[in-house]
């Protein structure tokens, strides 16, 4: 039988969220059936060399400086001459114009957007952009109702062409990780109350000073932020707990390929965002069956249920922070029921099972309604 081919187009392949879903659905993918290669802007890292032992083909045409440059264009039209995709799949806003404007003049069969972000703040030039994209794809996918409901009422694209596919996290490769990394490793206590967080560190939009604001306000000594992940706000972020006499209870460790292995120190997990298309490391909390205070925007509103599988607070709300951690570290029962029950709603919903199927038959439906 002829394997059906795919060309994903994205942004940088580095250590985001979008990527790491690629990652994740070229490790289960049905290989008889598909054959997948990527294009995207740069490459580097672990999840490119990732892609590249699944096997996973990775094109880089540069970065983008404005969404009309021909030339990277071109370049993307060179692969699909060569590689002749049935299916060309674009996310994030690079990947979005590189899949619809190249699928068309690159007379690929199905052509299918997906919006990965939180797109509430984006410019009325931007929005209109992203129609007029839309008009050459077959179908635009949002990440959550969230994003879905953005994409037909904001974006004003027919409903009839949006359709949702919840992220997801590769729970199969993700929670078997980790070794027997101790608390102590890290210079933490048993006896610590730790709450963490993972993710890229732009606090303009992630808000981790948020968390370090409602420790100061707790003012318990024995409530640690740990914090996984890297980038330009870092240096902020130690600044800002040192000014507040607090720089003891703050302990970043940068990037980490393993994750898995710091959630498993964790008692609760934050993540105050400003804005989220979704949030993966909301459910990869899940998995691990902590409880999450997330604020309720974008596509966390949709993954964390309030009170069921952690708390919900307002965005840039440091006293509902600390209220929050306040309320799971005096009530360890609500904690842990919190925390089997997101593992069951992430195991339903958001495992790199359901959605690989739901995309590979998504495939099957498109291309069979172009093709015949």
């Amino acid at each position: 039988m002829k394997r059906i081919k795919i060309l994903h187009c994205i942004e940088t392949i580095s250590s985001g969220g979008v990527e790491v879903l690629r990652l994740g659905f070229a490790r289960h993918y049905n290989k008889d059936r598909f054959d997948l290669r990527i294009v995207c802007t740069n490459a580097k890292g672990p999840i490119k060399s990732a892609l590249e032992k699944e096997g996973i083909q990775v094109y880089q045409v540069g970065s983008f400086k404005s969404p009309f440059e021909i030339g990277k264009y071109r370049k993307v039209l060179t692969v699909i001459k060569e590689y002749s995709p049935d299916i060309i799949h674009g996310a994030v806003f690079e990947g979005m114009c590189m899949a619809s404007i190249c699928g068309f003049l690159g007379k690929v069969p199905v052509i299918i957007l997906e919006e990965t972000s939180d797109p509430q703040i984006r410019s009325l030039k931007a929005i209109w952009l992203q129609r007029q994209l839309a008009k050459l794809a077959d179908l635009v996918i949002g990440i959550s109702p969230s994003v879905t409901q953005y994409l037909i009422k904001k974006a004003r694209i027919p409903a009839d062409k949006v359709y949702l596919l919840n992220n997801a996290v590769d729970n199969q490769n993700f929670i078997s990780k980790g070794g027997n990394f101790k608390r102590e490793d890290i210079g933490l206590s048993g006896s610590d109350y730790i709450l963490g967080s993972v993710g890229r560190v732009h606090d303009h939009v992630k808000k981790y000073s948020d968390i370090i604001k409602a420790i100061k306000i707790l003012n318990y000594s024995h409530i640690k932020f740990l914090l996984i992940g890297d980038g330009p706000d870092l240096v902020y972020l130690k600044g800002l707990a040192l000014e507040l006499g607090i720089e003891k209870q703050f302990i970043s460790l940068g990037f980490k390929e393993d994750t898995a292995t710091y959630y498993k120190l964790m008692d609760c997990f934050c993540i105050p965002s400003a804005q989220e298309g979704f949030g993966l490391v909301a459910v990869e909390a899940m998995f691990h069956q902590l409880p999450v205070i997330a604020t309720a925007v974008g596509g966390l509103k949709d993954v964390v249920q309030n009170e069921v599988t952690g708390i919900l607070v307002p965005p840039s709300d440091p006293q509902s922070i600390a209220n929050s951690i306040n309320f799971l570290f005096n009530n360890p029962e609500s904690s842990l029921n919190m925390g089997k029950e997101g593992y069951l709603r992430a195991l339903k919903l958001y495992g790199i099972g359901t959605y690989t199927s739901s995309l590979e038959k998504l495939y099957l439906t498109l291309l069979t309604k172009n093709v015949n």
